[in-house]
């Protein structure tokens, strides 16, 4: 009896093993066929190239705190891989009995959006690591932040921050309001839901969410003070782009 769960063990472990090895090898062929069109330093010359590009001095310091809060608030303590939201994603996916969270970090969703499809593969999110590793080796993390925030999607229509804050505000990134960047800061999660032109009730909703975040997370001072006005006033004093 013993030998025989001896040797079931070693077959499962052969497979693991079998297996883990196949995904990091498509994952590193995946990651050298990417970066075999286009280097990761040049690719970011070409993001830094676009327009509508902002450095992270001229985005409001609310803005920064919001979406560093609720995207990845390790973010500046990690080497762009949080550990402990992967294993919290792992099981959160065996519970599913799907591939829904991916625990990704800035770090990681910056790779992605640089260089992959938002495909839910393995080899893609080791792909991913690849370039991960290679960013977080070159690249300060304020540096990975401004490129996170201007490549990422807003919803309807806009890439960046740039683009966001005045497309939907009319004002540039420096002047935006605390509520205006905690409810562009909820949109990236899921941009089609999130898009308060579409969904403004999800979107209010997901901009409190940033907010408690940002309490929870002491990016607030007085917070028991500032709930209270926050919850009597909400988001009622956004001040929307005339269209």
């Amino acid at each position: 009896m013993k030998n025989t769960i001896k040797n079931i063990f070693l077959v499962f472990l052969v497979i693991v093993v079998g297996f883990s090895s196949y995904v990091t090898f498509m994952g590193y062929e995946m990651y050298r066929g990417a970066i075999s069109l286009i280097s990761i330093d040049d690719k970011i010359v070409e993001v830094r190239n676009d327009e509508s590009y902002v450095l992270l001095e001229d985005i409001s310091e609310d803005f920064k705190n919001a979406i560093v809060s609720i995207e990845d608030n390790g973010f500046y303590r990690h080497n762009g891989i949080n550990v402990t939201s992967i294993g919290r994603a792992v099981l959160n996916n065996l519970k599913a009995r799907a591939f829904a969270e991916g625990g990704s970090t800035i770090t990681q969703q910056l790779a992605k959006n640089l260089y992959f499809t938002m495909d839910k593969k393995l080899e893609r999110k080791v792909a991913e690591l690849f370039v991960v590793y290679q960013l977080e080796k070159d690249y300060g993390k304020d540096e990975i932040l401004e490129l996170y925030v201007n490549v990422i999607y807003y919803g309807n229509g806009y890439f960046g921050i740039g683009q966001a804050s005045n497309g939907y505000f009319g004002v540039n990134p420096m002047g935006l309001s605390f509520f205006q960047s905690a409810l562009l800061a909820g949109i990236p999660q899921a941009p089609s839901v999130y898009d308060p032109l579409k969904n403004l009730d999800l979107a209010i909703k997901r901009g409190d969410e940033v907010v408690k975040s940002m309490i929870k997370n002491n990016y607030i001072d007085n917070p028991g003070e500032f709930y209270e006005n926050f919850k009597r006033k909400g988001f009622e004093d956004l001040q929307w782009k005339k269209f």
